[in-house]
């Protein structure tokens, strides 16, 4: 039995998505030269995984490059569409660091990921929501009962979803759940081919602004909707320099952003790619800020993770404690 499990974790983490095993498939053929050796002086890269979110501001504005390169580290940048498939490159040795929601990081510890939290932003519940179509018939979370609902799977709209269910009087298997990645979503969304769509920003604010999606209800009251920054644990014990510098920069972007909310979305929309008033919509309910991790937040994962089990989502327990820091506040 206990052979067992941590093999059926890997799988379980594993069929989150087919662009996961392509993603580290093509990482892994990256050179040795790429490896994360020697003490400061020596040559060394952080391979940086992320979203659409405020480390595209780093990588667009290239301040962390020029704040590392006195350490001689280099910066290597890939983009994800979800935090499953960038825990998966973690898990395969193909990142360094990265963004992610609440969800992501259980199954990738279930799977055996060296995972590292190494700072968090507060909680952001207006980010994610159940949307519908305007004229969907849908109107409350209860309603929900027996419809098609798609969902990243492994997200942190997956734990938003099952909490809102029992909030309101639902249980996990009253919904039929398609799990589709953010752009085969937005599709059957528009098909009509789902009743409902479980979503985070920015996809959240272009379905609302394109396709005059309705809220049917945010994360308010259910979750918080953290999001995290995590490395390895062999990562961060070799380079706590880069990590320290790191989070100064997100640090500084963040308050940037805070104090200058105009001008970040007209950068975040050149950056993502995506119309003005999308980004606006998105970065009005954005909470600021990137905290420490602490045992209050380590337990909000831990509650996470317990739920996981419960339904079956993950084989085994999760002692999030063993991704904290060594410093745990």
């Amino acid at each position: 039995m206990s052979k067992r499990r941590p093999i059926a974790a890997r799988r379980a983490f594993l069929s989150l998505s087919a662009r996961a095993a392509a993603s580290a498939a093509a990482f892994a053929a990256m050179p040795a030269a790429f490896a994360q050796q020697g003490a400061q002086g020596e040559p060394r890269v952080l391979r940086i995984g992320n979203q659409k979110g405020y480390l595209n501001l780093l990588k667009g504005r290239a301040t962390l490059e020029k704040r590392l390169a006195p350490l001689n580290v280099s910066v290597s940048w890939t983009e994800f569409s979800a935090g499953p498939v960038q825990l998966e490159a973690l898990n395969v040795g193909s990142i360094d660091f990265g963004d992610v929601g609440e969800a992501p990081p259980i199954f990738a510890q279930a799977a055996g990921a060296p995972l590292a939290y190494v700072a968090a932003t507060p909680a952001r519940p207006q980010s994610e929501a159940v949307i519908v179509p305007a004229q969907s018939s849908i109107r409350a979370a209860a309603d929900l009962k027996g419809k098609r609902v798609a969902l990243n799977k492994g997200s942190n709209v997956h734990y938003f979803l099952v909490k809102l269910l029992r909030k309101h009087g639902l249980r996990y298997g009253d919904v039929e759940l398609a799990f589709l990645a953010p752009a085969d979503a937005r599709a059957a969304f528009e098909r009509g081919s789902i009743d409902a769509w479980v979503i985070w920003d920015p996809f959240f604010a272009a379905a609302q602004k394109t396709l005059n999606a309705r809220i049917v209800a945010d994360a308010s009251g259910v979750v918080g909707n953290r999001a995290y920054y995590f490395s390895s644990q062999r990562y961060v014990a070799k380079n706590p320099d880069v990590i320290r510098i790191v989070i100064e920069e997100i640090k500084a972007v963040d308050q940037w952003g805070k104090q200058h909310p105009d001008e970040l979305a007209r950068e975040l929309a050149r950056l993502w790619g995506l119309p003005q008033p999308v980004v606006e919509l998105a970065v009005s309910r954005q909470a600021f800020g990137t905290e420490v991790i602490t045992r209050d937040i380590i337990g909000e994962q831990q509650q996470i993770a317990d739920t996981f089990v419960e339904l079956g989502l993950i084989p085994k327990h999760v002692d999030v404690l063993k991704a904290a820091p060594p410093d745990l506040a």
